[in-house]
């Protein structure tokens, strides 16, 4: 498997009609940073709401997956995510003036063009694959999944609808960017003739055809063009299945044996799958409190307006000013270390210095700052999980003003990542990579 990330080289945008919604809709793909992730945006709301999709944000499954960010919602995201994940894409900001991608002709082959037309550019970011060691077995209804342990990226599926004239179908295949590309991408959807009217009855296929889909009715397959893989449905109906893998929220290497999928075992495996690759993280402690539902968005945060932000309080306010705020990625913090700090008190009275743990709680204040101040986090608390590469280089002493800058880095669902420098005098002191889970008080 690839060990670095990747996003494509140049934006690139493809215009077309929801399948299910039938409204005409404008996607754009923007290149992202290393540990950005693949997300929406809807540009067309005034809000312009950024949806992720992962398995925390799903909604219906019925006949697509939907993914949803309070009110903002984004339709039969499978396909897209399919091709992007399957082709090695890790980061992109996918732009949409409506509530669907576009079908293109109901496969993930328009989207597979789209990114040889962009190009892909290597990062230097490395790639985080999720490996699981346990056997999974997952029932819905008549259907069901079994996840093996693997090296790599496998699907084995059995597909049976028990309709005259349509054979089961089996395939097994381990899933790359050649692969996927040449055996799966083109396998368009299907819909069988009895159940049009209960999909129209239900607002669906809209935008449906028989240019975007093959229609079964008996043993006749109505379509413009002949099927394009003897097995073409099973070959569909993989591409769907990585698709909603995809909202596990990082690269995955196992053996998904799969009979009678949907998109809702699909969502049920991801659920599983997810609940096994949080359970993989070191045991999370306290990180800090639930902020405040209302805080302020300003670009510094003086003392006063911190006290109305921060639950902390002396001593364990580790923070006196935020002197900067840039987006959602990135806050530098202040603290005055004086010699009145309670800690010196006990901590080399002759010879004081600022614990080090101090200054990774320092790191962790900041942070929850720019995590917790708006958005969907907000109200909720976060609670360490792991810190990575902590490096204290220099002590720190009273009379000195700390310095804490703060970047965020990808965040999986309720899992976030966040890498923190402390300087005194525009000399690093001590840095640290850490981890934390955010969730509901």
């Amino acid at each position: 498997m690839l060990k670095q990330q990747q996003t494509i080289k140049q934006a690139i945008t493809f215009a077309g009609t929801g399948i299910h919604t039938g409204n005409k809709v404008t996607m754009t793909w923007k290149p992202a940073p290393v540990d950005h992730g693949i997300k929406f945006v809807r540009v067309d709301l005034d809000s312009r709401p950024v949806i992720e999709p992962h398995i925390s944000h799903v909604g219906d499954t019925t006949r697509w997956t939907t993914i949803s960010n309070n009110n903002a919602v984004i339709h039969t995201v499978e396909h897209v995510l399919a091709a992007l994940t399957s082709s090695g894409i890790d980061n992109l900001l996918i732009e949409l003036d409506g509530n669907e991608p576009p079908v293109g002709d109901g496969s993930a082959k328009p989207f597979v063009e789209m990114i040889k037309a962009a190009g892909i550019q290597p990062q230097e970011g490395k790639r985080e694959v999720f490996q699981p060691q346990e056997i999974i077995h997952v029932e819905v209804g008549e259907s069901f999944a079994i996840i093996l342990p693997s090296d790599q990226l496998r699907v084995s599926c059995t597909i049976h609808f028990g309709k005259p004239g349509l054979d089961a179908q089996y395939l097994s295949l381990a899933i790359d960017p050649e692969t996927f590309a040449t055996q799966i991408a083109g396998a368009r959807t299907f819909a069988f003739y009895e159940e049009i009217q209960f999909l129209m009855d239900k607002g669906l296929i809209k935008g449906g055809s028989l240019e975007n889909s093959v229609l079964i009715r008996g043993n006749t397959l109505l379509a413009t063009e002949p099927l394009r893989y003897r097995d073409e449905f099973v070959r569909h109906k993989i591409l769907d299945i990585l698709g909603d893998l995809t909202l596990l929220g990082c690269p995955l290497a196992a053996h998904i044996v799969v009979v009678r999928p949907g998109h809702g075992l699909n969502a049920e495996i991801t659920k599983a799958l997810a609940k096994l690759l949080e359970h993989s993280q070191p045991a999370p402690v306290a990180f800090t409190p639930p902020m405040p539902l209302e805080t302020p968005v300003g670009a510094a945060m003086d003392i006063m307006t911190l006290l109305n932000v921060m639950p902390h309080r002396y001593p364990f306010l580790m923070i006196d000013r935020i002197l900067k705020i840039e987006g959602e990625q990135k806050i530098i913090g202040l603290k005055n270390v004086s010699v009145n700090e309670p800690y010196f008190q006990g901590h080399f009275p002759g010879h004081p210095i600022m614990p080090g743990v101090l200054q990774l709680e320092a790191m962790a204040q900041v942070a929850g700052i720019l995590m917790l101040r708006s958005g969907e986090n907000a109200g909720k608390v976060a609670y360490f999980m792991s810190a990575n590469n902590v490096k204290w280089r220099k002590p720190v002493r009273p009379g000195d003003q700390l310095i804490i800058e703060i970047e965020m880095g990808r965040s999986r669902g309720k899992i976030a990542k966040a890498t923190g420098v402390c300087k005194v005098a525009g000399e690093v002191v001590s840095e640290a990579e850490v981890m934390f889970s955010i969730m509901d008080r």
